[in-house]
């Protein structure tokens, strides 16, 4: 089953729901929000919840799509209280990319020079698949924004201006709400483009948290139910209309170093993100990115997430701001 939201005829925002190749708008549902709060508030499943509703209008999602009409599958009333969020070096890939980017200089002893990155991968190999209901090590983790960050599936990613560079990463994201007595419930997965700043993070790795702070999408559609073992998606990058630059990606515990278990922990294990009402869009890490194969984004560029199982893919038009120059001002009261 999958969720998404949208702008129906009128302009309003409706739910959606489909199974199968069908998506139908779900009456009497204002928002997805409303409805997983539902769903907790009456002790049920999210599916038992859908099936309490009666389904209205066939929609083609494709279509809106194209009319840029698909919002993004979840969003909070207050914009501060959506957290996008994510962790880092988790897929079995993910490491010779940044420990490329972050290796430090010099000769000698190999295992004496490696990586942070290096490091905290290993760790993961290690210890990040633990039996069940026990703690593994905790993996790189970084913040993204709030919802004022979360742009739509068709809307535009900014890079601004003091920014080095701009470019896509494809990841599952999982999505959260957090109940009255402040249990993480996990609604579904999303495809996400977690964009960033590499040319940052490359110059130092202590620009991580700088190079993470940049807008993110995800959706448009979000999965219900647990995810697949193995996701096989594809990214890839339009100029001018023609295929720039596509790559395979995967995800799923088959390819990640981690469990979903152990990612989640050590998010939540934080009472700060165990708020009552708050969402969560934590996005799993990737091990495929355009700038590892020498690409530059530029001003006009449309990425593409797909994956089978996800719906419609995840689009989104890259821009960038002018270069600043001038520092910004604090006024003292």
């Amino acid at each position: 089953m999958l969720i998404s939201q949208i702008l129906d005829d009128g302009g309003n925002q409706a739910v959606v729901i489909r199974n199968g190749s069908e998506a139908c708008i779900l009456k009497g549902v204002g928002s997805t929000y409303d409805l997983v709060r539902e769903a907790i508030g009456k002790g049920q499943s999210l599916a038992e919840c859908i099936r309490g509703h009666e389904l209205g209008k066939a929609v083609d999602l494709e279509k809106l799509a194209e009319e840029k009409r698909l919002l993004l599958p979840i969003t909070h009333p207050d914009s501060a209280h959506l957290h996008l969020t994510g962790t880092g070096l988790t897929h079995l890939g993910s490491a010779a990319t940044r420990d490329a980017m972050h290796a430090k200089a010099g000769a000698g002893d190999e295992e004496a020079n490696i990586s942070d990155s290096m490091k905290i991968f290993r760790m993961g190999l290690e210890g990040g698949r633990p039996e069940g209901g026990k703690v593994g090590v905790q993996p790189e983790w970084f913040y993204k924004g709030n919802g004022t960050c979360a742009v739509a599936p068709g809307g535009d990613l900014v890079s601004p201006g003091f920014c080095e560079d701009g470019g896509e990463e494809p990841e599952i994201a999982g999505i959260y709400i957090i109940a009255d007595d402040g249990t993480p419930f996990r609604i579904g997965f999303a495809l996400a483009n977690e964009f960033s700043d590499h040319v940052m993070e490359r110059q130092n790795y202590l620009f991580l948290a700088h190079s993470k702070l940049r807008p993110a999408s995800f959706g448009p559609e979000l999965l219900v139910g647990a995810l697949p073992e193995n996701v096989n998606g594809t990214s890839r990058i339009r100029r001018d209309g023609k295929v720039l630059w596509e790559k395979p990606f995967v995800s799923g515990e088959a390819n990640m170093s981690h469990t979903l278990a152990n990612l989640e922990h050590h998010h939540f294990k934080y009472d700060v993100f165990r708020q009552p009402g708050d969402i969560h869009v934590h996005m799993f890490g990737t091990a495929t990115l355009s700038f590892a194969d020498g690409i530059s984004c530029k001003e006009g560029d449309e990425v593409e997430i797909s994956a089978p199982g996800f719906g419609v893919a995840l689009r989104n038009r890259l821009t960038f701001q002018p270069a600043e120059t001038a520092a910004t001002q604090v006024k003292v009261l």
